[in-house]
Formats: C-alpha cells, sequence, structure tokens
C-alpha cells in the first residue's frame, strides 16, 4: 500500500525500546504480508521468498522476519502474530520461534493491539531466542495485559533454561488429533513422520511421553466434559434442536436443565468434540461458537467483532498524523497495490471500517473457556507440556493453492496459540516428498476474500493435485504449555536441539565469509 505522505512514528514500540536499551543493533524493519496478512507480498517489497526453496512462500505474516534469519542476514528477528506468524515464519525456514505468554510481551507500538497480537523472537538457536525474550518479556505500563506477569517471571533470565540436556522428569502428552494420518493426505505424512521420530527422540532424553496412540485424542474426554457448561448461552445458540427459541430468541425450554443433564453424562452433549472441531466451533456449530479474531487485517471476524477497527484506529490516533488519523482515512486515501497473483487488501480493510460497536465479550468467553478445558487436561494427565506438529504442510508455491481443509486441518496450527497459551517451535527435519496444487482452470472464479489469511496458502481455492515430487523443505514441531511456562518450554526444546541438530542453513545462503564478516573486499 502506498499512500499520501505520513509521519514517521513518533517513538519505538516497548519491545525495539528494550533492545536498544540492552546493546542490541537494530539493521532493519523486516518486511511483512500487508496488513499483517498470511499473503506472501507486500507492495513495499513485493513477492517474499523462502530461502530453502524460491518458488516457495516463506509463510506470513511475518515473512521478512522468518527468511531473514534463515539466510543468515541477522542474527534474530522479531516477528508477530495473531494466528501463527511468528512460529509458521520459524516452521517455513527452519529456524525456532517463541510465541510467548500473550500477557508477557508488551504490545505497545504495534499497529493493532488486540487479544491475540503478540510479538516473539524468532532466531537460529533456542539460547538466542531466549535471550531476546528476556529482555524483551515483562510488565509494562503501557500494555494493561502485561499486568498479568507481574509475580509470575522466573528468577533466572530464560537463557538460562536452555543449558540442560536430560528430560528426565518431564511429562509430554502427544496431541495426535494434529498427527491422525487416516485424517489428512498424504500431504500431511512426512510431517507426521518427523514429529512422531521427535517423540522417539524425547523418550531418549528421558522425557515421560503420555501418548493416546496413532488415532486417539488426547483432550477429546475434557472438551465434551466441559464445554457445555463453559460456554453455556454460546454452546445453546449454537445447537437449536437441543436448546429451542422463539421468534424472538426466547428459550422455549429450560436450558439450564438441559446444561444439567449434560454435566451428569457428557456422551449425551451433541457435536464433535476433538481438538480440531473445537478450532473450527464446537461440533461445527456455526459462527456463534466461533473464535476468530476481528481485524483490520482479516476483515470484520467472527468472535470479536469491531476489535480491527477500534484497534487500528487507537494505533492511528497515538500516532498523531495529520493525514491518516483512522481506518476511514485508510481506506479512502490509501493507492492499493493490485497484483493478480495475490489477494488485494482492501475489501477486508473496508469489511473491518463498517463496524460500528466493539463486542469481545463471546470472544473472552471462548478463550477463558478454551484455557480452562486445556488446563484441566493437562492437570489430570500430570502434563508438562504438549507436542504436535508447528503445521503440517510444507511450504507453498508462491501463488499457488495449499491442500484443501479436511477434518480441521490447517497449514499451520494455529487454534491453541490464539487462546495465548506460550508455544515454541524447533527445526525437526526436512521433507522428502511435497504434493503441490495448482489452481483448477475450470473452476469459476473464486469470490472476493475467499483466499485465506490463516497461512500462507489458499485453501478456499479450487484446485487440482499435482504428482509428488522430491523435495526438502523445513519442518517444525512445536511444544506448547501452561500460561507462564516458558523455562520448562525452553528446557524442552533446548534438549531437543542439542541431542538432534537438525536444523541446516539453506544450500545458497549459508554464512558469510570470514572475509565478508569483517568487511574485506572478496
Amino acid at each position: 500500500m502506498r499512500s499520501t505522505p505520513m509521519t514517521a512514528p513518533p517513538h519505538d514500540a516497548t519491545c525495539v525500546e528494550r533492545l536498544r536499551a540492552a546493546g542490541a543493533i537494530i539493521l532493519a524493519k523486516a518486511n511483512l504480508g500487508e496488513y499483517a496478512t498470511g499473503t506472501p507480498r507486500s507492495s513495499f517489497g513485493g513477492a517474499f521468498v523462502n530461502p530453502y526453496d524460491t518458488e516457495r512462500s516463506p509463510s506470513g505474516s511475518s515473512s521478512g522476519s522468518g527468511s531473514s534469519v534463515a539466510a543468515n542476514f541477522v542474527t534474530v528477528a522479531i516477528a508477530e502474530e495473531t494466528t501463527s506468524s511468528i512460529r509458521g515464519p520459524a516452521h517455513w525456514n527452519s529456524c525456532v520461534g517463541i510465541s510467548g505468554t500473550q500477557e508477557l510481551v508488551s504490545r505497545y507500538g504495534m499497529i493493532q493491539q488486540g487479544i491475540n497480537t503478540r510479538c516473539g523472537p524468532i532466531a537460529r538457536t533456542v539460547e538466542d531466542a531466549a535471550r531476546v525474550l528476556t529482555v524483551i518479556s515483562g510488565y509494562d505500563p503501557k500494555d494493561e495485559l502485561t499486568a498479568f506477569s507481574v509475580g509470575r517471571m522466573p528468577a533466572k533470565a530464560y537463557e538460562s533454561f536452555t543449558q540442560e540436556k536430560s528430560l528426565k522428569g518431564v511429562r509430554i502428552g502427544v496431541v495426535r488429533e494434529y498427527m491422525d494420518k487416516a485424517l489428512f493426505s498424504k500431504a500431511d505424512e512426512d510431517t507426521v513422520n518427523l514429529v512422531d521420530a521427535a517423540i522417539a527422540e524425547l523418550k531418549k532424553l528421558g522425557a515421560e511421553v503420555v501418548d493416546p496412540g496413532e488415532h486417539g485424542e488426547l483432550f477429546t474426554k475434557y472438551i465434551q466434559q466441559l464445554s457445555p457448561m463453559l460456554l453455556n448461552a454460546t454452546f445453546a445458540k449454537a445447537r437449536a434442536a437441543e436448546f429451542p427459541v422463539d421468534k424472538d430468541g426466547k428459550p422455549t425450554s429450560d436450558q439450564i436443565a438441559t446444561l444439567v443433564d449434560y454435566a451428569m453424562d457428557p456422551t449425551r452433549a451433541p457435536g464433535k468434540f476433538t481438538l480440531r472441531d473445537f478450532g473450527a466451533g464446537i461440533g461445527g456449530g456455526g459462527s456463534a461458537a466461533t473464535g476468530a479474531t476481528g481485524s483490520a487485517r482479516g476483515g470484520a471476524g467472527g468472535g470479536n467483532p469491531g476489535e480491527g477497527k477500534y484497534t487500528m484506529d487507537v494505533y492511528l490516533a497515538m500516532r498523531g498524523d495529520a493525514n491518516i488519523k483512522t481506518l476511514t482515512d485508510l481506506v479512502n486515501k490509501a493507492n492499493f497495490a493490485n497484483d493478480p497473483a495475490y489477494p488485494g487488501r482492501k475489501s477486508s480493510l473496508v469489511t473491518a471500517d463498517k463496524a460500528m460497536a466493539y463486542d469481545s465479550a463471546a470472544r473472552m468467553q471462548r478463550r477463558f473457556a478454551v484455557q480452562q478445558v486445556i488446563l484441566q487436561g493437562m492437570a489430570d494427565l500430570k502434563l508438562d507440556a504438549v507436542i504436535y506438529p508447528t503445521g503440517n504442510l510444507p511450504p507453498t508455491k508462491l501463488g499457488q493453492p495449499t491442500e484443501p481443509t479436511i477434518n480441521g486441518r490447517s497449514t499451520v496450527w494455529t487454534f491453541l496459540g490464539q487462546q495465548g497459551f506460550p508455544a515454541i517451535t524447533v527445526p525437526c527435519g526436512f521433507t522428502t516428498t511435497v504434493y503441490d496444487r495448482i489452481k483448477d482452470p475450470n473452476a469459476p472464479a473464486a469470490p472476493a476474500g475467499a483466499e485465506s489469511d490463516e497461512g500462507p496458502g489458499r485453501n478456499s481455492v479450487p484446485s487440482l493435485p499435482q504428482p509428488p515430487v522430491p523435495a526438502k523443505l523445513p519442518v517444525g514441531v512445536d511444544f506448547l504449555g501452561r500460561s507462564f511456562s516458558e523455562p520448562v518450554l525452553l528446557r524442552i526444546a533446548a534438549a531437543y536441539e542439542k541431542a538432534t541438530h537438525l536444523r541446516r542453513p539453506p544450500p545458497d545462503f549459508g554464512p558469510l565469509g570470514a572475509a565478508v564478516a569483517t568487511g574485506q573486499q572478496q
């Protein structure tokens, strides 16, 4: 996007301010998907490429952050995510990415300070990422969410937890809901196999692994038990057959009695209750149960209407720019790039700007419900962390579709991170074979906005499978835990990294030669 002239930001973001104060040398601002969408293109820097295969995406929205670290341009970069834009670029660029507890790192100075939005480091090692996390984390009076971090920070620096090599005494659950080959496609199999190898490695390191088995489900029992009660009215609105209402929306039956029945016998509750269904809206319950965060980056949003407009307008007001004061100004005064290979951004901004009220009630209820379900499961199973693929699919070819969504499968698994839990992604190897897709030339044109912003591919565009081809592309594994459990996650991630050394630099972007590194001519 190019607009009429805007002033430079009047201040650094808190994370940048803290990095400068700690002595960091800041080389440049990384390029990112327009308005932080998953599309790997911006009008400022053009399309982004993956250093491991420059015909493929480095993931979004923090595309520049992941690819610059992978290509050895910088030691570490800062990424921001609403769904997966720290872990996604790390996953597809064979890097380490830390999406810390939502309340751990200040959002102040970010374009949008939504309930899902957070920033964190991408680096080539767990220790480097941890060092940056030490600097940027902690209470900031300019971001009210960080008040939750007071009294919950570790006594030692985060990097001090990256030295252990044994995982004896650590108990890790396997989220098989994200790893069931029978539910997905051949395109997922390399990734699932690599994460299975990672699980075997954790056992060798002394960890106790709780694995529900090949087609098992770690959290279904707890979702079925707790979600009707925790979501209550939201759960009922998604199931008119069990919770009928009249023309005015008033209950025609005793909904509380029905919820009590489900509490006494959870198997009576209708719908599907796997983690995949929970992420999509429990049991396919529709928009009333969805948890998508509305933002200017992605439109009006399903569960947090008005947030995008509110947070963008607050950011623009804080800038104090005389020309672009509101999202409406941005929509009306910007010259938007038009690239037929990628979706435009204007339509989502126009949609977000239509909001007249900001209502986060359903979103916050859902966030609490999910946190309670996952914490109950972890407590009952005595888990310190869980493991699953950062995403099941390898980097998509630029401008081409990704695999269609089946059984709730996502390009990058976003749902748990969106609820504020900390997650660390670490390289776990490379694919051997990929299954690309091309747009179906005989399909009707996709409607405006059909392209997915969730990940770098387009899983809603009609497409055709192509024959498998050999390809060595990066794969990452996620370790996720309770809020403020970063020390435990860093211990697991570092021990696994030290035992495997699975990161490899991209062949065409290796370390700088000694002469170049010292500034000498070659």
